[in-house]
């Protein structure tokens, strides 16, 4: 498949709560190869893009489409079954599992049931080798065994991406994974990134300008609700608009 296999379209698509319009005619291309991130202050309509995009709440208008295909009405878990990674801001691991059992359950819930009804989960080979693979990709191969809640904050994030590997997606929709990070894990986190990107199309939800500036290969800027500029990080530093509403004059 080519680089610039278009994995995840959004097209014109619009939430409304009531009266208030949260995301506003937005359209947007994840496309394989590439790191696309999204900047806006908060209340900008970030996290209702991606909650859309992931199917966790439907667009009042518009359309998704995965690889291809109309995804608009499907649920969440159909969507992620069909390829769609997702990780979120606040921490979804479990604190008393081990990294490799957060691993397997995540690639568990991904799979139809690809174990008998009575045999142990722990002997499918499938699910097993998901877990390890991703926990490799995600550098955490040599803390296998340590229980998630020992981890740093760092590498709990690492983990929420090993989890959201485990499910062998194509499109990974991450939901500002360096919150919290110092300058080290943010180093390593961006590094992991820029492994996955060959593989996949990533949206990355972010506050850290810096790291986006870094990591990203398309930079959308969102502004309540509406999406005002789109191009990489020269054309968006370039941008009056961006300057203007976001960046500031001295960025």
């Amino acid at each position: 498949m080519m680089p610039s296999e278009v994995l995840l379209r959004g097209s014109h698509i619009t939430r409304r709560w009531g009266g208030l319009i949260a995301v506003n005619d937005v359209s947007i291309e994840l496309t394989r190869g590439t790191v696309h991130a999204v900047i806006g202050t908060n209340g900008a309509g970030k996290s209702t893009l991606i909650n859309m995009l992931s199917g966790e709440i439907p667009a009042s208008s518009g359309s998704v489409h995965l690889m291809g295909e109309d995804v608009t009405q499907w649920t969440q878990a159909r969507r992620a079954r069909a390829g769609l990674g997702r990780s979120y801001q606040r921490n979804t691991i479990y604190p008393t599992f081990t990294v490799y059992e957060n691993c397997r359950l995540a690639a568990q819930a991904q799979s139809q049931k690809p174990w008998l009804w009575w045999q142990s989960a722990n002997s499918c080979e499938v699910t097993k080798a998901a877990a390890l693979d991703a926990a490799s990709r995600a550098g955490l191969e040599h803390m296998l065994d340590r229980q998630a809640n020992m981890l740093s904050h760092g590498q709990k994030r690492q983990l929420e991406i090993a989890m959201c590997l485990a499910t062998q997606p194509q499109v990974l929709l991450l939901d500002e994974p360096l919150a919290g990070m110092g300058a080290e894990e943010t180093d390593r986190m961006l590094k992991l990134l820029d492994t996955l990107r060959a593989e996949h199309a990533i949206l990355l939800v972010e506050h850290d300008m810096d790291a986006v500036f870094r990591i990203a290969d398309v930079i959308t800027v969102m502004v309540n609700g509406v999406k005002i500029a789109s191009g990489d990080a020269a054309f968006i530093r370039q941008s009056p608009e961006v300057r203007n509403a976001y960046l500031g004059e001295g960025h």
